[in-house]
């Protein structure tokens, strides 16, 4: 199956319900410090509304809740690959996309035979502090040169604007948040990053 090329991240279901609706194909929902318990039900509605929708949610971190509600996408951080149970996501035949900073990073996640890789922050990022700083986008020509033909998602500080660069430089897929979740008018945004990437 071949990915969207507009790949947004959000927190929350609600979002979803404002994006799905508009013609969003492919989303990551990233919930970080919620219980096990709260957690279920909102990846089970986040599923619910993608399935509804005709998009492929993506669930990161969160792999056992991933096999256990049937998804059918994770996506692990480095750190996640320490402890997740990759023959058992195998198993369960979910498609795995893995963040790479580095080429150590990117040897490891090669190595496990993902389903896309990830390189970020192609620029500044607010979202998170990361030890890692702007990659640029000389190092996702890079990353494409060394990954072939396997889909390179540009991801941190991407813009609209910033989005046809990236594309040129060789990622197949650019990921979206603050862009979106703090613009003035979020659905109007999103209109614009899909009319830009069909």
């Amino acid at each position: 199956m071949k990915l969207d090329r507009f790949y947004p991240i959000f927190d929350s279901p609600a979002w979803l319900e404002r994006a799905l609706p508009l013609g969003v194909r492919l989303v990551q929902l990233r919930i970080k410090d919620v219980s096990k318990a709260e957690l279920q039900p909102i990846v089970a509605r986040a599923l619910a509304l993608c399935r509804r929708h005709g998009a492929v949610l993506v669930v990161n971190d969160h792999w056992r809740m991933a096999i256990d509600l049937g998804c059918d996408w994770v996506h692990l951080g480095q750190e996640d690959l320490d402890t997740a149970d990759r023959p058992a996501l195998r198993r369960a035949g979910l498609k795995l996309g893995i963040s790479t900073h580095d080429h150590a990073e990117l040897d490891r996640a090669l190595s496990l035979s993902p389903d896309y890789v990830a390189l970020g922050p192609v620029y500044p990022t607010i979202l998170k502090k990361m030890k890692w700083h702007r990659q640029g986008l000389e190092r996702v020509t890079e990353w494409k040169r060394l990954i072939g033909d396997l889909p390179l998602v540009a991801i941190g500080g991407m813009s609209l604007e910033r989005a046809a660069g990236a594309f040129r430089a060789g990622a197949d897929i650019v990921s979206a948040v603050t862009d979106i979740t703090l613009h003035d008018a979020p659905e109007a945004r999103l209109r614009q990053w899909i009319e830009a990437t069909r």
